[in-house]
């Protein structure tokens, strides 16, 4: 009897403005994300990972991997490059797809998969990333969240995906990791309550992370 899979799909941006300081504290935070999921039964049971990096384009950095098959390496930002939140959301659709088994006469699918998308600007081909949205609320995701990092990314963007947007004030280590805490803390929910219908429930963010309402 195999245990039903969470899929958890995670959109970083890797535009120019991340490079530097905040590309290193996302690194540092996915380590301690990791390490605070592989303490969780649950979690450690059912999820599996994947991440989607965008710049110029959108990469798939990490496929869907089970969470204890998971090596990550450096996440690294090109010199230059604009922010193709769209092309990644489009790229998300095909993997999400691809990946995800529904339930069949024989077996039970995966769980609804949650997403969580980390940009600190806006996207640079809106007209894509509008597109893309209304396809992404066709695929019925348990949870969609959105982290709107430092002065310039635009919640209001952001609230076009998901009514689920907190913002980082800063982009340093500490505000980086309490959001990368937060997410783990939001996906062992998800995979204790995976049964559960409607939207996953969130554990109240730390205060680095401001919840927009």
């Amino acid at each position: 009897m195999s245990v039903r899979r969470l899929p958890v799909y995670i959109l970083l941006d890797t535009s120019g403005s991340m490079r530097g300081e905040p590309i290193h504290s996302v690194n540092v935070g996915l380590q301690a994300m990791l390490s605070a999921l592989r303490q969780d039964p649950y979690a450690l049971e059912s999820v599996h990972l994947s991440i989607i990096t965008f710049d110029v384009e959108a990469r798939e950095y990490l496929p869907l991997t089970p969470l204890d098959e998971v090596k990550l390496g450096e996440v690294i930002v090109p010199d230059a490059g604009a922010t193709f939140l769209g092309a990644a959301l489009e790229l998300l659709l095909q993997r999400v797809d691809r990946d995800i088994k529904k339930t069949s006469d024989e077996a039970k699918g995966d769980w609804r998969p949650l997403l969580f998308v980390m940009t600190d600007g806006s996207p640079s081909d809106l007209y894509a990333y509008r597109e893309a949205i209304s396809q992404v609320k066709t695929r019925n995701f348990g949870s969609i969240l959105a982290c709107a990092a430092g002065p310039k990314a635009k919640q209001e963007i952001l609230l076009e995906l998901t009514d689920r947007v907190v913002t980082l004030d800063t982009m340093d280590s500490a505000a980086f990791s309490g959001f990368f805490k937060w997410v783990s803390a939001s996906v062992a929910i998800g995979s204790s309550s995976a049964g559960v219908s409607g939207q996953v429930s969130l554990p109240p963010p730390p205060p680095e992370v401001q919840l927009v309402f």
